[in-house]
């Protein structure tokens, strides 16, 4: 006889994998037992015959929960005890095995459990909280680890005899599920109102979905937070809900009931239905179909819709309820800060803004966003990435010796965390420059931090940009950590996130989207590096051009277009060309263009910047497509719409590099010079956008593969917001390919500044230990 202690790390606990030991060590009978561990752990402990051991060890790996993953298993062999009778499951036990683990993240309903809700002869036939143990919420309700009941949202509910029987036999599937419950025992929703009074109902979904059919518009609590649902039929009632929440031009996402269904108003491609229908369950972005039916005002002025597929017991009974084809979901909150996850709050702050809001009693410990993706090539490129996803780590290529917490930019926010090979993103926390994100911030470190059994880190990474807020709080961050800080600049961020994705320690970069400071001062956001985990060189990218009003050329992309063409026209024709091609430009008109050009010859608050998204932006309002940004990317993103089915060729835009101080630059003037030359032959508006994007990816990529091939580096990397584009990616993916070198971009974070944190994490590790 033998004994072995295994300790096993990675996702462990919530993924089924005690009742999958137990089952294990019964068939291959062995005595001892399993248990949860307070690092997210499972430690196991088995007595039997050596091979019989050797074979369970096996197993542990090959025959695992599917929901599971294994990332150590170390085996420590002792003398047999003989002090076993069987196999158990035993209660969790704190103390910690010092192999950082984290629970699964949230987990879209099963099929087993889907089945059962629409049973009539199940008792728990219609019940939105049905869950088992491969499903249900985990990130969400957690508040401390080891993973119990006892130590999370569900603790208010304590088990009935149905459910502990099934929670207490190793048969059943629901064998030690801990969000489990039952009508008896568990959740209830309740339909408020909007003056906060309890509708009567019987069925409180049923309801709901009857009166969103009816047009209005109701405030749904899912999994980790509060979104507004609505019709997505009718223009009436989208109107008052953009009106409502201030929402003018954003697309709001929708959900359907099943694939069928989005398939009647959109594109489905193998890799976005495999997606959809994934257990982490995004918003995917999907093309529209030719036969789009869905209103207009879902997603004003794009050729694409968001689309999510129920992944809650609550979402699945609201669909198959109600009448639309889908419903929209858009997040309960004022653009910039966090989503509504409290009753109290939603009743406040929604009051006379909803009709009626759908709620129910347990606690979002965790508040978590939809993640939202879209497939280019077949692979995913994420705009944001929370539930579903979090919070699961990015595996690194390299053990750090110093833990780090980075903060990320400004807009789009992410926090990480730095653990030996590890490093774990926060959910997506938003715009930081509201007191209220900022505060969401540091909540979400704490929790994060805590689960991670952190009291201290080694360093506080921020961006380099000295007014964001993240950049301010890191100081006092630092303090209550025992840490130093240090700064990362934002670019060179972005490409360290790039190379942890891919297990690389150098690269040569494409760093391309709004804004991130540059150490000179001046606005970056299309720069070629070379790239190193440690440190950088900038060899190019854009011209840099002037942004008359600073930020106010990012909301009005009119005033950009006059930036980018003073030096290269006379004054009364730019005058002349703004009043044509950018009638709607200019927030106040005539006097107000006047200004911007006075300002642009007195060289009066002005701003230079590289960004590519602004010249994206301006080449949107130059071609008519979008003169004012009411949220963010949306001149980019509705040329981007807008130059769907273009032919670049039509419109023969070349781009034109130079160099300038040893630098190849982009000439960005030149390129809204022939954009022009373009619209003055009447070449249609779809193949000048399509032309422009192309000449924009081919002159990063060329300028990019010059550099490459002086430092004799093979790969290519693409890093930021503009990577969101898909004609862009694309075609600077083929530019580096058809020179024979390798091009990567993100496939497991956000390009865009999503994945600033990990990026600064890992920048700051190699920095700090260079030092």
């Amino acid at each position: 006889m033998e004994r072995a202690e295994i300790q096993v790390s990675g996702i462990v606990q919530g993924v089924g994998f005690r009742p999958f030991v137990y089952r294990l060590a019964i068939k291959h009978r062995l005595l001892g037992f399993v248990r949860n561990m307070g690092d997210a752990g499972v430690q196991i402990v088995v007595e039997g015959d050596k091979g019989k051991i050797l074979e369970f060890i096996q197993a542990l790996r090959s025959e695992k929960p599917p929901l599971s993953r294994i990332e150590s298993l170390a085996i420590f062999w002792q003398p047999p005890s003989k002090q076993f009778q069987d196999f158990q499951v035993q209660p969790s036990e704190k103390k910690i095995l010092g192999l950082p683990s984290v629970i699964p993240p949230d987990l879209a309903l099963c099929e087993d459990c889907l089945s059962e809700m629409f049973d009539k002869n199940d008792r728990r036939h219609n019940y939105p909280f049905i869950t088992c143990v491969n499903c249900g919420p985990r990130f969400t309700i957690i508040e401390e680890l080891p993973y119990d009941r006892v130590r999370t949202s569900m603790k208010f509910f304590p088990l009935c005899p149905d459910c502990l029987r099934e929670y207490q036999n190793p048969a059943d599937r629901r064998y030690h599920a801990e969000p489990i419950a039952c009508p008896s025992c568990g959740p209830r929703m309740k339909l408020y109102h909007s003056n906060g009074e309890i509708v009567v109902s019987e069925d409180p979904i049923a309801e709901a979905a009857r009166l969103l059919d009816e047009g209005y518009l109701v405030a749904v609590k899912g999994i980790g937070g509060i979104h507004i649902a609505a019709k997505t039929t009718d223009d009436g009632v989208l109107q008052r809900l953009r009106r409502e929440f201030d929402h003018p031009q954003q697309p709001f996402a929708v959900m359907a009931r099943n694939l069928e269904r989005v398939r009647t108003f959109a594109e489905v491609s193998p890799e976005e239905a495999e997606m959809l229908t994934s257990y982490r369950r995004p918003i995917v972005i999907l093309k529209r179909s030719h036969n789009y039916y869905l209103s207009e005002l879902v997603a004003p002025g794009l050729d694409t819709v968001g689309v999510m597929l129920p992944y809650s017991g609550i979402h699945h009974l609201l669909l198959a309820m109600g009448k639309d084809p889908a419903y929209v979901m858009t997040s309960a909150n004022v653009t910039g800060l966090p989503m509504i996850v409290d009753n109290g709050a939603a009743l406040e702050k929604l009051r006379n803004v909803v009709d009626y809001l759908l709620l129910h009693n347990r606690v979002i410990v965790n508040r978590c966003d939809d993640s939202v993706v879209k497939m280019i090539e077949g692979k995913p490129a994420f705009l944001r990435r929370s539930r579903g996803f979090v919070p699961e780590p990015i595996q690194l290529s390299f053990n750090s010796r110093t833990a780090v917490l980075a903060l990320g930019g400004d807009l789009n926010v992410t926090a990480s965390i730095l653990i030996g090979n590890r490093c774990f993103p926060s959910q997506h926390i938003g715009d930081t420059s509201k007191l209220e994100t900022l505060d969401y911030l540091q909540e979400a470190i704490g929790r994060l931090m805590h689960l991670l059994g952190l009291k201290k880190v080694d360093l506080v990474a921020h961006d380099l940009h000295p007014s964001y807020s993240t950049s301010r709080v890191a100081p006092k961050l630092a303090e209550a950590f025992q840490a130093s800080t240090i700064s990362v600049q934002h670019h060179h961020a972005h490409l360290c996130a790039l190379m942890a994705e891919h297990g690389l320690d150098e690269l040569i970069g494409v760093a391309a989207d709004g804004v991130g400071y540059g150490p000179d001062g001046t606005a970056w956001g299309g720069e070629i590096m070379v790239a190193r985990l440690d440190s950088y060189e900038h060899r190019g990218g854009l011209m840099k051009q002037m942004m008359p009003g600073g930020d106010l050329a990012a909301v009005y992309p009119a005033r950009m277009v006059a930036g980018i063409l003073w030096d290269h026209i006379r004054e009364d024709e730019l005058d002349r060309l703004l009043r044509e091609y950018c009638p709607n430009g200019f927030k106040h008109g005539e006097k107000e263009r006047e200004v911007v050009l006075h300002q642009l010859k007195r060289k009066f608050n002005i701003f230079l910047s590289s960004s590519c998204g602004r010249v994206l932006d301006a080449i949107s309002c130059l071609l008519g497509i979008c003169c004012q940004r009411t949220y963010e990317g949306e001149p980019a993103i509705k040329l981007e719409a807008a130059a769907g089915g273009g032919e670049p060729g039509e419109a023969k835009i070349e781009p034109h590099i130079e160099k300038v101080d040893g630098k190849l630059i982009l000439n960005t003037s030149k390129l809204l010079l022939d954009i022009i030359s373009a619209m003055k032959k009447h070449i249609p508006r779809k193949h000048i956008a399509a032309a422009a994007q192309l000449a924009i990816a081919r002159g990063l990529g060329q300028i990019a593969l010059e550099v490459a091939r002086s430092e004799g580096i093979e790969v290519i990397g693409a890093s930021g917001g503009v990577f969101c584009n898909r004609a862009i990616t694309v075609a600077l993916r083929k530019e580096v390919e058809k020179a024979g070198l390798k091009f990567i971009r993100h496939e497991l974070l956000p390009p865009g500044d999503g994945c600033l944190s990990v990026g600064q994490a890992v920048a700051a590790s190699q920095m700090k230990f260079k030092l």
